[in-house]
């Protein structure tokens, strides 16, 4: 990568890490001295990358203080613009690293693309706590009074009216006019396909891929954790692992899912003691890592007496006391197929719904046991 080049994906990197959060808690920029250190570049080549982030309006350079990220109210859009302006509705924004990640792309490319992308009522997450339906409906207005061209949504889990409260949000929008696209789930069960286009990872894909290592290291008694009501995309990664199993001659247990409190020593205890099985899948890198906590609680050595793989590949699956075998969601490309689709779908709103998905990346470390025979 030459110089031309450089300053353009660091700048890219930070206005991700800029608009995904990263640092709201003092507002300031890592220095220049460390930021040469971080990314392995002359000072000059920094010098056009925060001078890129200052002219997008992401950042205030003070001279003998540092860069800081500039305030909600300073980067928010000029009502009078004429740049065209998209929404995002994401309900988990602060509690799915994934989707942070996603988001950040998101809104690099439309400053790229001379857009304005609004994250609720202004040009950054309003809150850090986790979005209610009635705020989401209340952000279906604001982006139906400002007349934007499209919106990015991520579905509601987690909820027993979750399919209502989606189809809801959906039509509203719909009716309005407005283009939308989903990321990472559609608004109703698998393998029911809305009419509304869909990015995401193939989580089918991703589910056998990661029963089928487990399967050639030798593991023949798989199970599944996940917690209740979660999203349709668990549902696709099931059915990917049972289909793993089918191919290679093992038995599909009718007890193959558990669905609870990872963290619940009780409900760990009712599948992980009494060696009923070899192995166990989990819905996310963070039940996994739960799930690690319970059951070295109750003794169980993982991978000695028990496999476990998660999947995401977040931050953290790395740094656990036993490293975490995952599946990596493709967060950049997830999000440029997703900015790509509105944009087709704003200029040509007769396309047929579309599925697209970004194939997953498995990553192997210990969790697995794949590195037992050499520990």
């Amino acid at each position: 990568m030459d110089n031309s080049t450089k300053h353009h994906a660091i700048s890219r990197e930070l206005a991700t890490e800029i608009l995904a959060g990263k640092y709201r808690q003092t507002g300031r920029l890592p220095s220049e001295t460390q930021l040469v250190k971080r990314f392995d570049v002359s000072r000059p080549t920094i010098g056009r990358a925060l001078r890129s982030l200052q002219e997008q309006g992401l950042v205030d350079r003070r001279a003998g203080s540092g860069t800081y990220v500039r305030s909600n109210k300073e980067r928010l859009p000029d009502p009078r613009s004429t740049s065209p302006q998209l929404g995002m509705i994401v309900p988990s924004l602060r509690q799915t690293e994934i989707f942070e990640l996603i988001c950040g792309e998101l809104a690099s490319l439309a400053r790229v693309h001379d857009y304005g992308l609004w994250w609720g009522g202004s040009a950054s997450p309003i809150s850090e706590a986790k979005m209610t339906v009635e705020e989401a409906e209340e952000l279906c207005t604001h982006f139906i009074e400002r007349g934007v061209a499209g919106v990015f949504f991520v579905p509601f889990e987690h909820q027993t009216d979750r399919e209502a409260s989606n189809r809801r949000i959906t039509e509203r929008l719909r009716q309005a006019g407005i283009p939308v696209v989903l990321i990472d789930r559609d608004i109703g069960g698998f393998p029911n396909r809305s009419e509304f286009d869909l990015v995401g990872v193939d989580n089918f894909a991703g589910g056998y891929m990661l029963a089928e290592h487990l399967i050639k290291l030798g593991m023949k008694r798989l199970a599944y954790v996940m917690r209740p009501l979660t999203a349709s995309t668990v549902d696709a990664r099931i059915a990917g692992a049972r289909i793993a199993m089918l191919n290679h001659g093992l038995e599909n247990p009718r007890q193959f899912v558990h669905s609870g409190d990872p963290t619940d020593v009780k409900f760990v205890r009712s599948f992980a003691q009494a060696h009923q099985f070899d192995a166990v899948l989990c819905t996310s890198d963070h039940i996994a890592a739960q799930l690690l906590q319970t059951l070295n609680r109750l003794g169980i050595s993982v991978p000695k007496d028990l496999r476990i793989v998660g999947f995401d590949n977040v931050r953290f699956a790395s740094l656990l006391t036993i490293p975490l075998t995952t599946m990596e969601q493709p967060c950049r490309d997830i999000a440029l197929t997703a900015f790509n689709a509105l944009l087709e779908r704003i200029a040509n709103s007769t396309l047929p719904p579309r599925t697209l998905m970004v194939t997953p990346r498995m990553v192997v470390r210990e969790s697995c046991g794949a590195y037992l025979k050499q520990a």
